[in-house]
């Protein structure tokens, strides 16, 4: 504006036609005067500062080292910064809730899971925001395969087996999990619920002490994180019967999954990915959507996520968002079968 003002300061008007040349003046001042203001209403194109990337759980984690590598990419191809920023607590609902109540302009996104959007809108009695309602889902990171494991005092080698074993021994079985409304919790209500078996769910604080103790032999099983079973199923501690997911895993290829070993439609898994507000214009949304897709393609990026157990998926905004009501719907069936309640 004040370019303008100088502008109208220098303009000399002729002394043979001063109407003329008045009206000349307003019309030249009019049209600079709309072009100034359409280029002040035109936003700085997306992004243009610091992108803040919520994970609603400790630094550390396998889901907390993806989304720093992620991140580190997604800053290479978008030319700005973008910050980690972890919010634990309340088994990831704090984290969302942040994200869910920040400005819709993309500066402000999550890494959410199956945690936040599918198990606990049931497992909770109430929770801070609404997984639906709230968020436009971006596309989803990764995928994580769970492995029943068993001591090695099971006598089973397999699925069936192991199924047979527990029928016979009704009651007499303890699965352990990280925590109540965990993966690997539902992972075992489910099993229970498909095999017709009785067994008892004894709760750890994280999965580290639950191994511990099975590998000890004072819990018989569990349905653990494939990637931080690898290391005790190879040195003969525990032994691996089949994965929770629906297909096979790269991760282990020769073991089986458990709907192809006697129960089908078996599927259970733990999976995360990008979530952005409500609201956040289509166009944010898609450039997103480019640059994780991006990320999640390079081959450094896919195999340090498969060394960390994770397995990329990339899916469309559409898909994804799909893919979470089924697991919301699942979910739900299974916690309100199984009376699970968060602690």
């Amino acid at each position: 504006m004040l370019g303008i003002l100088e502008l109208a300061k220098s303009i000399r008007l002729p002394q043979n036609d001063h109407q003329l040349s008045v009206t000349s003046v307003v019309s030249v001042l009019t049209v600079l005067m709309l072009f100034a203001g359409s280029s002040e209403a035109q936003p700085a194109a997306y992004p243009s500062k610091p992108i803040h990337f919520v994970v609603p759980y400790p630094a550390g984690g396998p889901l907390d080292t993806v989304a720093r590598l992620l991140g580190q990419k997604v800053a290479e191809g978008t030319n700005q910064p973008v910050i980690v920023d972890n919010k634990p607590g309340a088994g990831g609902n704090i984290g969302a809730d942040a994200v869910a109540k920040s400005s819709p302009d993309g500066y402000t996104i999550l890494m959410g899971a199956v945690a936040t959007h599918a198990i606990n809108p049931t497992l909770y009695a109430s929770i801070p925001y609404d997984p639906v309602r709230d968020f436009i889902p971006v596309t989803q990171v990764a995928s994580t395969p769970n492995v029943l494991v068993v001591n090695p005092s099971v006598p089973a080698g397999n699925v069936r087996e192991f199924i047979a074993y527990a029928k016979a021994n009704p009651g007499k079985l303890n699965f352990g999990s990280g925590s109540t409304g965990s993966a690997g919790h539902l992972a075992g209500e489910l099993f229970k619920a498909m095999a017709g078996v009785e067994m008892t769910h004894v709760p750890y604080k994280g999965a580290a002490p639950a191994m511990n103790d099975l590998i000890g032999g004072q819990i018989q099983l569990m349905f653990d994180n494939l990637a931080s079973s690898l290391g005790q199923i190879r040195a003969g501690r525990i032994r691996a019967l089949a994965v929770t997911t629906a297909k096979r895993t790269a991760l282990a290829p020769d073991l089986p999954t458990i709907a192809e070993s006697g129960l089908p439609g078996f599927d259970i898994s733990t999976w995360f990915g990008i979530f952005v507000p409500a609201n956040t214009p289509r166009e944010i949304v898609d450039r997103l959507h480019s640059e994780f897709t991006r990320a999640l393609a390079m081959p450094d990026i896919r195999d340090k996520m498969l060394a960390l157990g994770a397995e990329p998926v990339g899916s469309r905004p559409e898909e994804f968002a799909a893919y979470i009501r089924t697991e919301a719907d699942k979910y739900a069936r299974v916690i309100k079968t199984s009376g699970a309640k968060a602690d």
